[in-house]
């Protein structure tokens, strides 16, 4: 399958899971309606981004990855035949916990987890409270729709492992955020593109909308997919909750390879000084 339709999914949080899992699924059915195939929602999508503070009551969002909110979505996905990239808060045992994205494939299979690498504790992001490294590298997944590989948040400050997505075979790499206006805000339309261009895949960032009870700051939306040319094929509005979709041509990985040839020119024999 050469032409994709993918949505990114940008919404302002409450403190309801329900709320939050009910509004996400309708804007599902609106893009399945424009035809869009693929469907990825923003970091811990079904909460207000809660590690803007420290408070131990919190741990009571976390389930497992077989647990209700990945269960509903599979049913989704699978009514619809649709793919989606599902955030959650995941609990493996009693004090482990992960920033954990779910794949989700067109027949309601789980393809597997990606567990947040990168851990930020920061003000107003103190996620080193609630989260463990992540502990299952970068894979990629290969869905009814593409191979696609997921990057979230603050790993996207990290180039070596948007590389080896890439290096993986990832065609989409979607970055699933919670970005407030501050620090970060000029680099959010630099480092994604740039990592698009230097691993020659399509890349989809999600970040929510509006300002939430534990934020200073409003998260500014503009959600937005670049081709493997670096190209802005659409971008969200800074303050709307919406469905922002993209027609992908998966063929332009290829074409865009062949040109540039980054991969086989690479020289990992010189880059020993990385793992130091």
């Amino acid at each position: 399958m050469s032409m994709v339709k993918a949505g990114l999914i940008q919404t302002k949080a409450c403190n309801s899971k329900d709320e939050n899992i009910e509004k996400t699924i309708s804007f599902i059915e609106k893009g399945v309606r424009q035809g869009a195939q693929i469907f990825s929602f923003q970091e811990l999508f079904f909460s207000s981004y809660f590690p803007a503070e420290e408070d131990r009551k919190w741990f009571d969002l976390a389930e497992s990855v077989s647990g209700q909110t990945v269960k509903t979505m599979q049913d989704v996905a699978k009514e619809h035949e649709i793919a989606l990239v599902v955030p959650i808060f995941e609990r493996t045992e009693a004090g482990v916990y992960y920033n954990t994205t779910a794949v989700i494939d067109a027949d309601g299979s789980l393809k597997g987890i990606y567990r947040k690498n990168h851990i930020p504790d920061l003000e107003g992001f103190r996620e080193k409270f609630y989260f463990t490294q992540g502990n299952l590298g970068y894979p990629v997944f290969d869905t009814a729709y593409g191979k696609i590989g997921v990057y979230t948040c603050y790993d996207r400050h990290f180039p070596e492992g948007a590389r080896l997505l890439g290096l993986a075979g990832a065609e989409i790499v979607f970055n699933p955020s919670a970005t407030s206006k501050g620090l970060s805000k000029y680099l959010w339309e630099l480092e994604q593109p740039a990592h698009a261009v230097a691993n020659m895949y399509y890349l989809g960032a999600i970040n929510r909308v509006g300002k939430e009870e534990f934020t200073s700051d409003p998260y500014y939306g503009t959600s937005y997919f670049v081709n493997p040319r670096g190209e802005f094929l659409a971008k969200g509005s800074e303050e709307d909750e919406e469905l922002v979709v993209a027609e992908l041509d998966l063929d332009m990985i290829a074409e865009t390879r062949e040109q540039w040839q980054f991969y086989r020119d690479r020289r990992p024999d010189a880059y020993d000084g990385l793992t130091k």
